[in-house]
């Protein structure tokens, strides 16, 4: 894979509001652990190998057990997360996939169950966040480190 822009050198000005609501949806309401699953999850869907190496590096730095990052792909299967973790899981699998899915009234009600309305805009901007960025990353065919 060769590398086909470099967005932030090109663009850095435009790129001020997603740097914005990145800030934003990390706030504190949602914990660190969450963000970095939901964030890695939806990486995983759309094959997007920057965010998924920084973002397997930030869990790990923020104490994250191997273990989990490693069953990330079949967390439907494990019982390593907690209800509120596979209620977000399924969120982020629905709005990563939504042409497919149409966000189902199943995975909303179980956000609905677990995170309180400012939780749910929070969550559900955390995935529209990570989506974009995974857009650019592959479209642009960003490098992670080695």
């Amino acid at each position: 894979m060769t590398a086909r822009l470099d967005y932030f050198r090109i663009a850095p000005d435009m790129l001020k509001p997603m740097l914005a609501l990145e800030a934003v949806v990390r706030g504190d309401a949602l914990e660190h652990e969450l963000v970095e699953l939901v964030k890695l999850r939806a990486s995983q869907i759309n094959g997007c190998a920057y965010c998924l190496h920084m973002h397997s590096r930030d869990a790990r730095a923020g104490g994250m057990d191997q273990t989990r990052l490693d069953l990330l792909p079949a967390w439907r299967e494990s019982s390593l997360y907690s209800p509120r973790e596979r209620a977000a899981l399924a969120w982020t699998e629905a709005l990563t996939l939504l042409a497919q899915t149409g966000a189902p009234d199943e995975d909303y009600a179980g956000i609905a169950q677990h995170f309180s309305e400012a939780e749910r805009v929070q969550l559900s901007l955390l995935i529209c966040a990570i989506n974009a960025w995974n857009r650019l990353g592959v479209g642009f065919r960003s490098e992670h480190p080695r």
